[in-house]
């Protein structure tokens, strides 16, 4: 139970800080500074968080990060369905503190949908926003079961190195889809926004369940065809 109580706690961060972030200072590619902060944000978050709960849960707080760790060995089928209704509900939840935030400040909100993700920037092609998705989830949980590993020598690195990955597949994500990378990221705005009146969000949902899903399990694959094993 202290592990899911840990993902629901994270994942609700996550979206307070980064969704927050986006809400707050827009990401507009050609203004530039909105956009690297809101990349930095999410980055930054998964590095406090990864230090702060990632010895009690593993800090996935992600269902895509989860299903890696599924597919490799490292979980059980039981524990990884509470790992995601904890994550779910995580980001229902910093969603929620988002929309009575800037609700109650009168904050106005730049993107207008919670920091949900969306595909304007691929001229609301879903399968264009279905192969971003797939693509920088893969790289992402290649990245984290490669320095997750038994073999993997980063010391106490690791937490920096796994969020300065997301950093990175923000900063080109973020102008194409948002940047998802994590199904339980984009419910959970998508879900408030729809609660609010905008709809549009929770229309393109299912590219944001689907595609990081996809792309997890092929990293997952991947990797372990790759890692070398011990004779």
């Amino acid at each position: 139970m202290k592990k899911y109580i840990a993902e629901f706690i994270g994942t609700c961060t996550l979206v307070v800080l980064g969704c927050g972030t986006a809400m707050l200072v827009g990401c507009d590619a050609a203004a530039g500074g909105g956009y690297i902060l809101t990349a930095f944000a999410f980055g930054l978050t998964i590095v406090a968080m990864a230090y702060s709960i990632g010895n009690i849960s593993g800090c996935h707080i992600n269902p895509a990060v989860s299903l890696g760790v599924l597919l490799s060995g490292g979980m059980k089928a039981k524990e990884f369905a509470g790992y995601v209704i904890s994550q779910c509900l995580g980001a229902l939840a910093g969603s929620g503190l988002l929309a009575a935030i800037f609700g109650l400040g009168k904050v106005k909100d730049m993107t207008g949908g919670f920091g949900s993700n969306g595909l304007a920037g691929v001229n609301g092609n879903a399968l264009a926003g279905l192969l971003v998705e797939i693509v920088l989830t893969f790289i992402f949980v290649t990245a984290i079961l490669g320095v997750t590993s038994k073999k993997a020598n980063h010391g106490s690195f690791g937490g920096l190195v796994i969020g300065l990955t997301l950093v990175v597949v923000h900063i080109l994500g973020i102008g194409l889809t948002g940047t998802s990378v994590n199904p339980a990221r984009s419910f959970g705005p998508a879900v408030i926004a729809a609660i609010s009146g905008n709809t549009e969000p929770i229309a393109a949902l299912w590219v944001f369940i689907v595609g990081p899903m996809i792309g997890a399990a092929l990293a997952a694959y991947v990797y372990k065809f790759l890692e070398i094993k011990d004779k």
